[in-house]
């Protein structure tokens, strides 16, 4: 029986450190232009001859993955020209002023231009530039290929021509259907976020550091909040042991508790957390998201009777699954194996596990996957998972360990190892805790990018005790 291959185990939490370097990591202006080289030569494959990338608040990631610039309050849109070497940014009144957190802007390779309706209700609208015209300087002529990408791409199970359907502001894309014609303006988000070639989901060995520094700021967090962790005091009074940073979030702080069982993808409220009831909470700052789900209780005593069976009959087979899951996380692995493994050790049924199990992620939170049923998508060198298995059951509640993970070949840690010796070591240390102290045989190119990696304890009155597949 799993029960018996799983078990409760004291121990104290380890520290693997902290940058030394305080400063958030930023991409280099060299690194942002190779990105643009080979987003070109990606638009090329696909005979584009433009591709504009729009965002806002919320939708971001690729504008930032290929500028580092987001916008704040308003929306931009980049304009590449696959022949030219400097593309063009559209941004709204208050983001000129932001222009200066891109490096490629600063270096002279970023142009850009105030298109005002971009900006805020009621703010000047009289200074800017059709935006007819600005698409038809910027080159765009009938008879172009225009790309649009903002945030995500569709499938032939929804639409027959789900390459025509695009998601970004439709007088965006009418104006350059108006000029290039219908077909010619195409969603291009795959390009960027595939998981069998998207450009954002095969990871730098910066960007291998940034995602590192997200993680440790969000599993330091946790743990703080775990080792502090108390009932009788309001989920807002238990959040601030987050020691929230002040870095951006990817979502909203979650905690769901006593007064918001009925809710989901909860947030504190005020509500009172309670012994012998259940709990989760996240923290997602950009690059990562850290979530643990387990009881308000310091022993199987605490809990409702019809849940004392909890750790038994839940909490442990979701650890055995993880690390299964975890064992079978192999450069070659199609998705599909990965998907039939979790349906077979965490029936639909008991675990009610609904979601893909595991996604890629970056400064968004959620990318693609390869990870679903029938899917021939490889594990490639570069990806960076999230280990986002969701079990639900109205008996038990939840259990989880999700956090990041990279997928690394040996060139690739090599290089790692070289540029940022401190990060490779980190790595390797929450790997020896892993295997050694969890007993989870992690396969050589799994880079555990979390503080508190695969800390999984179930009762949140005593964080010490966590599962374990060692005694």
């Amino acid at each position: 029986m799993i029960k018996d291959k799983v078990f409760l185990k004291e121990i104290d939490w380890p520290d693997f450190g902290v940058p030394t370097e305080s400063r958030v990591p930023e991409p280099s202006a060299s690194e942002i232009g190779e990105r643009l080289l080979k987003c070109r030569d990606l638009m090329e494959s696909r005979n584009l001859t433009h591709l504009v990338v729009y965002a806002d608040k919320e939708h971001f990631a690729n504008l930032m993955y290929l500028t580092h610039f987001d916008p704040k309050f308003e929306e931009a849109l980049l304009i590449i020209d696959r022949d030219k070497d400097i593309p063009l940014l559209l941004v709204g009144n208050e983001c000129a002023s932001r222009l200066g957190v891109s490096p490629l802007y600063l270096n002279g390779n970023l142009r850009y231009e105030v298109y005002q309706s971009f900006s805020l209700i009621s703010q000047p609208r009289e200074n800017s530039r059709p935006l007819k015209t600005i698409f038809e300087e910027a080159g765009i002529t009938m008879g172009s290929k225009v790309g649009c990408a903002g945030w995500k791409y569709f499938t032939d199970i929804e639409f027959a021509q789900p390459e025509i359907v695009i998601e970004i502001p439709s007088y965006i894309v009418e104006i350059l259907r108006s000029i290039c014609g219908y077909k010619q303006v195409v969603n291009a988000n795959d390009l960027l976020m595939s998981p069998r070639y998207g450009m954002r989901t095969e990871c730098s060995v910066h960007e291998i550091v940034f995602f590192e520094y997200s993680n440790i700021l969000g599993s330091e967090g946790m743990k703080n909040l775990l080792r502090n962790f108390r009932y009788d005091v309001t989920d807002l009074e238990l959040i601030k042991e987050y020691q929230y940073t002040g870095f951006p979030l990817s979502c909203h702080i979650g905690m769901k508790s006593s007064g918001t069982q009925h809710v989901g993808l909860a947030g504190p409220v005020g509500s009172l957390i309670k012994k012998g009831e259940p709990c989760s909470t996240s923290i997602a700052y950009r690059g990562s998201n850290i979530c643990r789900a387990g009881w308000v209780a310091a022993n199987r005593d605490d809990l409702p009777d019809a849940s004392k069976d909890y750790l038994d009959h839940f909490a442990a087979p979701y650890f055995f699954a993880c690390a299964q899951w975890y064992e079978n996380l192999k450069i070659g692995t199609e998705g599909r194996v990965l998907q039939e493994l979790i349906d077979a050790l965490l029936p639909f049924a008991k675990f009610g596990v609904s979601l893909n199990p595991g996604h890629l992620s970056h400064y968004d939170e959620w990318v693609s996957s390869p990870i679903y049923n029938g899917s021939d998508d490889q594990i490639r060198s570069g990806m960076y998972i999230q280990v986002d298995i969701i079990p639900r059951s109205d008996t038990y509640f939840s259990s989880r360990m999700e956090e990041g993970i990279i997928i690394a070949d040996l060139l690739l840690q090599q290089s790692l190892e070289e540029q940022y010796p401190e990060v490779y070591n980190r790595c390797m240390e929450r790997r020896k805790f892993m295997t050694g102290v969890l007993g989870i045989n992690l396969p050589s190119e799994i880079l555990p990018l979390s503080n508190i990696p695969a800390l999984v304890p179930p009762f949140l009155l005593d964080y010490k005790k966590v599962l374990s597949l060692n005694p």
